[in-house]
């Protein structure tokens, strides 16, 4: 083997291991920085998301100027648990009053409950529960309210803005499906 043979194995195994190393940093920032990714353990979000399947999230979704908007499906950290990862709704937003009456659930004392197409079925009777928002909180609910552990039931209702992760933005195990 000749001297410029060498030069040349050694110049393109540099530059296979600049592509791969530079391939490993563009996803770690991917993954860290731009998108989420959560796997759906239970049954709390069903018909919408299934218990198994796996969501990607924008992290940078409410970077830029943009609030979250009710009815968005969010990856946030609980405000029970420190490190655990929950996927809900947001039903109700900052400085609003919530009310869950009659298996429905009310904003602001209105006449007309919010929509709730995408419940899995009608919401069990339970007591009336009403629940003020703070400035920069958000109230979550699970889609299939009849088995889902969320803003209703949790010691601390309300989960701060800087608490959420990404917005949901598609389904991609166990089928494709665009969310929201």
């Amino acid at each position: 083997m000749n001297e410029d043979n060498s030069t040349d194995i050694r110049h393109t195994i540099r530059i296979y291991l600049t592509v791969i190393a530079v391939a490993i940093i563009a996803l770690v920032v991917l993954y860290t920085k731009i998108l989420a990714n959560a796997y759906i353990p239970s049954d709390s979000m069903e018909n919408t998301l299934m218990t198994g399947d796996r969501v990607m999230g924008n992290r940078l979704a409410y970077k830029f100027g943009q609030d979250p908007e009710r009815y968005d499906i969010v990856i946030f950290y609980a405000p029970d648990e420190e490190n655990t990862l929950y996927i809900k709704r947001i039903m109700g937003l900052p400085g609003e009053k919530v009310t869950v009456r009659g298996g429905e659930v009310y904003i602001n004392d209105s006449t007309e409950p919010l929509d709730d197409s995408f419940i899995r079925e009608k919401m069990e009777d339970e007591p009336d529960m009403e629940f003020q928002v703070p400035e920069g909180c958000y109230f979550m609910m699970g889609d299939n309210r009849n088995v889902s552990y969320d803003s209703r039931y949790w010691e601390n209702p309300y989960v701060s803005e800087d608490r959420i992760v990404a917005k949901a933005m598609f389904k991609y195990w166990k089928g494709f499906k665009m969310l929201n």
